[in-house]
């Protein structure tokens, strides 16, 4: 332990002590009654939701000047995916498949909470998202662990310091460094039927291999904290979870961060059913490894009897004061707890903006585009319509968790056009639905008639942001409201329909795809949405973005995602039927039958890494070398990538691998790698990557992390389905 931290120890007593374990609710602009005095006795040792910096200077000079200790405050906020200039959400920034850019948007959304006094951030969330119905998915960074790591490991870079330092989690001193928090740990994102704080059932094997990974990542990164699961995780919540808190947390990785709440989940344990009061929740969540309290205020009510009638030992209170205070040393509060807004950039500057332009531009994925009928050509229109609830809302094209956001500063689709074409050619627009809830139709006959005087129509489509985050889960992920109906009467007039969907989920989009000539997948994309998507619809940008997650046909399908294991009767393309086909008499057997849906096949509507772009790319000679590795060794796979198409642009090129046999049953297909490249028309290169044998350890039936001797199979490629495919074996070591 720290020198400084076991000298604040000595001298705290048991009530300073605990008033460390908690965080309250600040008044959002005002010190309210009861705070102030709370903090000056040492019952208070953090907040949260404070982003006036006049009261929270106030509340650090009563907590610095005015307590006995001295000791600073944490000022937690949820900084998700921007703070005043909104970036792509979360699973849009992970189309980007860009850990650059990531680590640029929360370093951009850092420097403008750090100017609000804000130190502390409740991102990155690091669950899977595999159920599109859960709410929460638009928070994810997609469906597979190692993306996901490696976005997180970035989201934390640009938190906490652009140098990260001699080890890990010591360079946050930084005025513009704040703490990530890497939630929810774990298995939140198998919630029962994609229902927010629902009950997790997930195997040891599967939180290992699966869920797990990412955590590991962010601390390696340098996590300072995580955040504990609402969730139920295989009968014990895990805000009382020793297993994950204790365990796995700090007895096999050996880390120190905090570990925190979410919003009343130490009470919450009652509600569960773990325990019978709240004196038994502060036991179970303190005795599992829990640190710090959020927004309720059991340990607050209850450490104190619960430490003097012995049933926890004040060493337990004292390791989760020393997390508390490592985090605030390593934050530099203790030189620097005033925060100078002056010293700060003005955010919404034009580098922030820029910033979120490139990371809209990069995160939208072009689905489909027969013709092709993108991009648009300027000068070659005259008459275009612009029709949906979406081409002019600079609030909902922000998305969820948008607190700090300011739709002021957004610009439109809507906006731009007509800012950059409205003197060369004619724009109407029609709203034609209030929401994208709304089942009225009486502004279709308007969108018509616009869609019949125009040469293009665009359609801009979705839900809005309220539809999805936290506790907006839907059963139907197909387009709300009557937009379907409205694609269906818009296209009936026979000019070409280019729609654009923001969302903040995988909908089920087979009823309209037919229907429509291109649709670029936007997301939510944020502040800068408008400049973003004309640039790509008019060809200034090529669209580069791959889905971090699989689309299902319909919604009867899910969970669907690439990385499932193979079964015993995997589906094929000879056995794979529609219930339409089926002969009357058809002979009621179990044999040939595979594992599909007669009435939506086997496979999803767009797969996991797909993304279309306005060039084409060939990849070609596959090589591996050596072609046997020992334990411990790196190999080297390289393919030749070849821009095959007529414009500059982007691809994002994946490495998948496959383990064909393993001790326990391993998936069909897991992503190792990628990387994003930029070529000319006609150029050709060699992209590389290096495979070390730890990256294919997984862990056995004794639960130990293990690399078997075998055959593996190693693709590189557009998307999780590319053919090009090359093998290796891992060898026992002579």
């Amino acid at each position: 332990m720290e020198p400084r931290i076991q000298a604040l120890l000595g001298a705290m007593t048991l009530d300073e002590k605990i008033g460390q374990l908690g965080l309250a609710m600040s008044g959002e602009g005002e010190v309210p009654d009861g705070l102030g005095e709370a903090v000056v006795q040492g019952r208070i040792g953090s907040v949260l939701n404070e982003v006036h910096v006049e009261t929270v200077n106030e509340l650090q000079r009563l907590a610095v000047e005015e307590s006995r200790l001295g000791i600073p405050l944490l000022n937690g906020r949820d900084v998700v995916h921007g703070f005043e200039t909104i970036f792509p959400i979360p699973l849009g920034l992970a189309a980007t498949w860009n850990p650059d850019l990531v680590e640029t948007s929360a370093r951009t959304a850092a420097v403008e909470a750090a100017a609000a006094g804000v130190n502390w951030s409740y991102a990155p969330m690091l669950d899977l998202g595999r159920d599109p119905r859960w709410g929460r998915i638009a928070e994810t960074f997609g469906e597979d662990p190692f993306l996901i790591g490696a976005l997180g490991a970035a989201t934390v870079r640009g938190f906490q310091s652009e140098d990260p330092g001699p080890s890990p989690g010591q360079a946050l001193a930084a005025p513009d460094a704040i703490a990530a928090c890497a939630k929810h740990f774990a298995g939140y994102g198998a919630s029962e039927g994609g229902r927010d704080y629902n009950t997790t059932n997930v195997p040891e094997h599967e939180l290992r291999n699966v869920h797990l990974p990412p955590f590991k990542a962010a601390l390696d990164a340098g996590a300072t904290s995580l955040m504990a699961s609402f969730s139920d995780l295989n009968g014990v919540p895990a805000t009382a979870n020793r297993w994950l808190l204790t365990t796995i947390l700090r007895d096999e990785w050996g880390s120190d961060a905090l570990t925190v709440s979410d919003w009343n989940s130490v009470p919450e344990l009652c509600t569960h059913g773990l325990a019978a009061d709240h004196s038994e929740a502060a036991y179970e969540a303190a005795t599992a490894g829990l640190d710090l309290e959020m927004a309720s205020t059991t340990y607050a009510d209850h450490l104190r009897a619960l430490v003097e009638s012995g049933r926890i030992a004040e060493e337990r209170i004292d390791a989760a004061v020393a997390n508390v205070l490592r985090v605030k040393l390593r934050l530099g509060l203790f030189e620097n707890p005033y925060t100078d807004p002056g010293a700060f950039p003005a955010p919404a500057n034009p580098d922030h903006l820029g910033a979120a332009r490139t990371a809209a531009t990069q995160s939208a994925v072009l689905l489909k585009n027969d013709g092709p009928t993108l991009p648009l050509a300027a000068d070659r229109l005259s008459r275009l319509a612009v029709i949906g609830p979406l081409a002019d809302d600079g609030y909902e094209q922000l998305g969820t968790w948008v607190f700090d956001g300011n739709p002021e500063h957004s610009r439109t689709p809507l906006g731009t056009l007509r800012a950059r074409f409205g003197e060369t050619m004619e724009i109407r627009y029609v709203r034609a639905l209030e929401t994208t809830r709304s089942r009225g139709r009486g502004g279709f006959g308007d969108a018509i008639e616009a869609a019949k005087q125009a040469d293009v129509v665009l359609l801009f489509l979705g839900e809005e942001s309220i539809l999805s985050g936290e506790a907006h889960c839907r059963a139907d992920i197909s387009l709300p409201g009557a937009q379907e109906a409205l694609v269906e009467a818009v296209a009936a007039v026979g000019k070409p329909v280019v729609v654009v969907v923001m969302a903040g989920r995988p909908l089920t989009l087979e009823p309209v795809l037919s229907a429509v000539d291109a649709l670029l997948f936007a997301w939510h994309p944020g502040t800068m949405a408008g400049p973003a998507l004309v640039d790509l619809l008019f060809g200034d940008v090529s669209p580069s973005g791959k889905l971090p997650v699989t689309f299902p046909r319909r919604v009867g399908q899910i969970p669907i995602y690439y990385g499932h294991k193979n079964t015993g009767r995997p589906p094929t393309p000879e056995t794979v039927t529609h219930i339409d086909n089926i002969e009357p008499r058809a002979v009621q057997t179990s044999l040939g039958n595979t594992s599909f849906y007669l009435d939506a096949g086997a496979t999803p509507l767009f797969r996991f890494g797909f993304g279309l772009s306005y060039a084409a790319f060939e990849y070609a000679n596959i090589e591996v070398s050596p072609h046997e590795v020992a334990p411990g060794d790196t190999l080297t796979v390289r393919a030749e990538v070849t821009n095959v198409g007529d414009c500059e642009a982007e691809e994002v090129v994946q490495l998948y691998v496959r383990d064909l046999v393993g001790s326990v049953t391993r998936p069909v297909r897991e992503l190792k790698g990628f990387q994003r490249l930029g070529l000319q028309p006609g150029e050709r290169t060699t992209v590389v990557f290096q495979l070390h044998t730890d990256d294919l350890a997984f862990y056995d039936r004794q639960m130990q992390c293990v690399t078997e001797p075998g055959t593996f199979h190693v693709w590189i490629g557009g998307d999780s389905a590319t053919e090009l495919r090359a093998a290796f074996e891992v060898v026992e070591r002579s």
